[in-house]
């Protein structure tokens, strides 16, 4: 299983600069994915990795290998794409098939592999089947079977669930992740989706315009994303983020918001703010929770004004008017029924959950 390295990537469109002296190392075993909106160029860095685009400057390696220059089919790599591409013509045997004709495997060994992939994605039944009488996730899991039949150490996701329905894109969530779990390879995935991201990867790089805004494990972007960008676009639904002054107390900084003071003194700033710094104040909704339920000592409090609500099954959220915005919060599903609009819900807000931003530079304090 190889370990990928990018150094130094800079890809140019004519004039337009679309990655930005990007590095990235990827370990042997993991499941990276790429993840960011449309347009911030993870699926060109995927494309370059994969030899369908040439860099415009920097190495890419695989291993020991330099592949910077090398074609597609020397790169020792599987792709899946989000059109599956699969020949209409053929059967899903055909098309398992097909990807190995060059590969100058004997029949048996081909057989082989093919029996096996079929197996692995149960797609055993289908095999004399062609592509138009195949569901969709039928279609994806073929489209997976033809990658996995080369064997290789390497294997690239081009946002492959976007065409499915929820509930499909659940189920082939799990089996992609039971994939890697079976075969220990190195994956590379690329979606727009953060449920995909943070139900899959063992780590992810949050990429936007041409950068790595942040580069970890799930759980580390969740807790302590490193910017403002990375804050509002990790998390469902989005982290509140208000825009805040620092200002003096005897018992440390605090923030004033909407006409709430919040105390900061036990904030653990990497960077202390002076008195008078604007600053952006983040708070998830799933962090607040009844007063009572929070500790005394750590706790900030609420108490405004329901503008509206929203309960989808087991969950339910409340957005609160503060200043002249909302603020999301949580809000348990069996009590969200009692509340009118215009009542005032009372919440209370973990003081060590909070994340504090530079309002100039976006970063986190």
């Amino acid at each position: 299983m190889p370990r990928v390295q990018f150094e130094d990537i800079i890809k140019d469109y004519g004039k337009q600069r679309v990655l930005k002296n990007l590095d990235l190392a990827i370990d042997d075993g993991e499941f990276l994915v790429l993840l960011g909106p449309s347009g911030c160029g993870k699926t060109t860095l995927l494309n370059l990795l994969a030899g369908l685009l040439d860099v415009t400057a920097g190495r890419i390696t695989i291993g020991e290998r330099d592949v910077t220059d090398l074609d597609p089919k020397d790169r020792g790599l599987a792709m899946v794409f989000q059109s599956y591409a699969l020949y209409p013509t053929k059967t899903v045997r055909g098309n398992l098939k097909f990807g190995l004709a060059a590969s100058r495997l004997d029949a048996a060994e081909i057989e082989r592999r093919i029996a096996w992939a079929a197996k692995l994605l149960q797609i055993e039944p289908l095999l004399d089947r062609k592509p138009g009488q195949l569901s969709g996730g039928q279609r994806q899991r073929v489209a997976i079977g033809r990658a996995l039949v080369k064997q290789v150490g390497l294997f690239l996701f081009d946002e492959p669930l976007s065409n499915l329905d929820a509930k499909l894109r659940t189920e082939m969530r799990l089996e992609i992740k039971k994939l890697h779990d079976e075969l220990k390879s190195t994956i590379v995935y690329v979606t727009h989706d953060q449920i995909e991201a943070m139900t899959m990867a063992t780590k992810i790089a949050v990429m936007d315009r041409g950068v790595i805004q942040q580069f970890g494990t799930p759980e580390e972007i969740y807790a302590r994303p490193r910017n403002l960008f990375v804050a509002g676009f990790i998390g469902a639904p989005a982290m509140n983020l208000r825009p805040a002054r620092v200002t003096a107390s005897p018992a440390g900084p605090a923030a004033e918001l909407g006409g709430l003071t919040i105390n900061l003194a036990s904030y653990g700033f990497a960077r202390p703010p002076q008195a008078g710094t604007e600053i952006v104040v983040g708070l998830r909704p799933e962090h607040f929770g009844a007063p009572g339920a929070v500790p005394v000592g750590e706790a900030v409090r609420f108490e405004l004004p329901l503008q509206h609500s929203e309960r989808t099954g087991g969950d339910a959220t409340g957005y609160l008017r503060l200043g002249e915005g909302l603020l999301a919060v949580r809000i348990d599903p069996e009590a969200i029924g009692g509340f009118r609009q215009g009542d005032r819900v009372a919440v209370g807000f973990p003081a060590s959950k909070l994340h504090v931003f530079d309002a100039r530079s976006g970063q986190r304090l």
